[in-house]
């Protein structure tokens, strides 16, 4: 994804990409294509382009183990400014670039932050109910036959001082 800066005059602009993930060098879990839609401001020393991107993946879920269909998002901000400065600057959001530049590629950069938005923690649905713990059965699909009460051997004697006391 390669933005063309040589021959623009400041001002705001808009470009869209669409194309398959593979592109992006993107595999499982990510699946058909990509959606960027990225916002450009060019001023006299500076570009700021704000990127969205959205695509689709087949996640496995933490709790139950299902596969499920979600779309991921991401966005983010980068600054490209054409002079750099003396000191050492390690901004993530900042790249510099020079007055001679004229094209800026981000296809690296919108892959990058396509993974970092992947989630922790992958849900099939926000109120999942796992998997029992004792059979395996998805507790999604109903309830299972196992005993609910089942105590921990170590706990057993507190138990059993608790139903002494009561």
């Amino acid at each position: 994804m390669k933005i063309k800066i040589s021959s623009l005059k400041d001002g705001a602009y808009e470009y869209f990409f669409e194309d398959d993930v593979k592109k992006l060098d993107l595999e499982q879990p990510f699946v058909g294509k990509y959606f960027t839609k990225v916002n450009l401001s060019k001023y006299f020393n500076q570009i700021i382009l704000e990127v969205a991107t959205s695509v689709d993946a087949e996640l496995e879920c933490d709790r139950c183990a299902n596969i499920y269909s979600t779309k991921i998002e991401s966005r983010y901000k980068m600054v490209y400014l054409h002079d750099q400065p003396e000191g050492d600057d390690d901004s993530v959001d900042v790249t510099y670039i020079s007055k001679d530049a004229d094209k800026i590629d981000i296809t690296e950069d919108v892959r990058d932050y396509i993974l970092l938005a992947i989630p922790m923690k992958k849900l099939c649905k926000e109120d999942c109910k796992g998997l029992c713990l004792q059979c395996g059965k998805n507790l999604n699909d109903g309830s299972c036959s196992c005993s609910s009460e089942q105590v921990e051997t170590r706990w057993k004697p507190l138990l059993e001082l608790k139903n002494k006391l009561n």
